[in-house]
């Protein structure tokens, strides 16, 4: 058993209120942490710190846990860089650019899959991400959804099945057989390679009855719950994933405030994603509301092709810190601890004893530094209990 003591830390973010301040934050300042076979065994005062077989000096910077990126769609091919252009010269986004994204998903081989969805899920780690959930999404077959979900496999365990995630061409006539289709034979196909189960129940996508057929069959293979809902409107999505108690219902850009209490007597998290609303011109959700009623918030980015192409993580922080009402350290805890519990962890999102080694090294002395200079490369170093220092 090998252990590296973490030294010199100006500022450690540990999300443990029985550590150090005893805030929710868990922040030591002057602190060390060592690890141990990928785990994190002790934490305290750099000058009470054991020895160890190995130390890494952290240069008096900042520490804080990995973020915990809940919800991303890596594994697609082609580009709609165009569809951007034009939607920033002022046409409105409705989603229907998916089709275009299955069509090219389609026609690419497992190796360019592999390949493009390496190097996004790359970006993302190297800008702080240690632990990602992936969904499918952009085959809408049988066959092709389970392959999406191989290749998601090879990135992560947090992978999502989204079969739900439009309706495709060849059913556009004929909807209904395409819901049975998801909820039947595409699910069970999909079911090797799938830890959760997504629709995307939104105006123009999946109904609440839709939503709620294909998810209650998704439960019932054994799969955990997941929802995209009330992105382009008040569509009932919310309502439905507090009923249904998912872990997590996603975007949320469009809520009421009795959907906020649901979420609240659920436990549902609600999961912000910034960059879809920066990308879409969406109005951004006000956190004050959500975080003011009870509900737990994650933060993710959304990484897609068509709404949110982010592989860089600080930058959600500082949309979150700038555009949603989130303080700094609430969206720190959002993209951190709140991922993990819209993935339904607790060995990750903290630096506790017996937590996961998944820290990030600051670029500077606060932790603030991660929103603050979120364009200006704020990190020194990525640690991950696989890899080791990335970076």
């Amino acid at each position: 058993m090998t252990s590296t003591l973490f030294t010199n830390i100006s500022e450690l973010v540990t999300n443990s209120p029985e550590i150090g301040d005893e805030s929710v934050m868990g922040r030591l300042y002057d602190a060390a942490l060592v690890v141990e076979d990928g785990v994190v065994a002790w934490v305290g005062p750099a000058s009470a710190a054991p020895d160890c077989d190995e130390i890494s000096d952290c240069h008096a910077n900042a520490v804080v846990p990995g973020f915990v990126d809940s919800h991303t769609h890596l594994v697609f091919a082609g580009s709609r860089a165009d569809e951007f252009a034009a939607r920033m010269a002022g046409e409105r986004y409705d989603g229907g650019g998916i089709a275009r994204t299955v069509a090219d998903t389609r026609a690419a081989s497992d190796e360019e899959l592999h390949e493009t969805s390496q190097q996004r899920w790359w970006q993302l780690r190297t800008s702080g991400v240690t632990t990602v959930e992936v969904k499918s999404g952009y085959d809408l077959t049988a066959a092709g959804e389970a392959r999406l979900l191989r290749v998601a496999s090879d990135f992560t365990t947090e992978t999502t099945f989204l079969g739900a995630h439009s309706v495709p061409r060849e059913f556009a006539h004929d909807r209904d057989a395409y819901v049975a289709y998801v909820a039947g034979e595409m699910l069970s196909a999909s079911l090797p390679y799938a830890h959760w189960a997504d629709v995307f129940c939104d105006r123009g996508a999946f109904s609440v009855d839709e939503a709620r057929h294909i998810l209650t069959a998704a439960r019932a293979a054994g799969l955990g719950l997941r929802l995209h809902g009330n992105q382009l409107a008040d569509s009932g999505g919310v309502a439905l994933a507090a009923e249904m108690r998912a872990a997590s219902v996603d975007h949320c850009t469009h809520v009421a405030d009795h959907d906020l209490e649901a979420l609240a007597a659920s436990g549902t998290v609600a999961t912000l994603l910034p960059t879809a609303e920066l990308f879409t011109r969406s109005p951004f959700p006000d956190a004050r509301r959500f975080l003011d009623a009870g509900v737990t918030v994650a933060l993710a980015t959304d990484c897609n092709p068509g709404t949110s192409y982010v592989t860089n993580a600080p930058l959600v922080l500082q949309l979150a810190v700038t555009m949603m009402n989130f303080t700094v350290d609430e969206a720190l805890w959002a993209f951190t601890a709140g991922g993990a519990a819209a993935l339904r962890r607790s060995d990750i999102g903290g630096l506790a004893v017996g937590q996961r080694a998944h820290l990030l090294v600051v670029n500077g002395s606060r932790s603030a530094d991660l929103a603050y200079r979120a364009s200006a490369r704020p990190l020194a170093r990525v640690f991950h209990e696989t890899s080791g220092i990335d970076r």
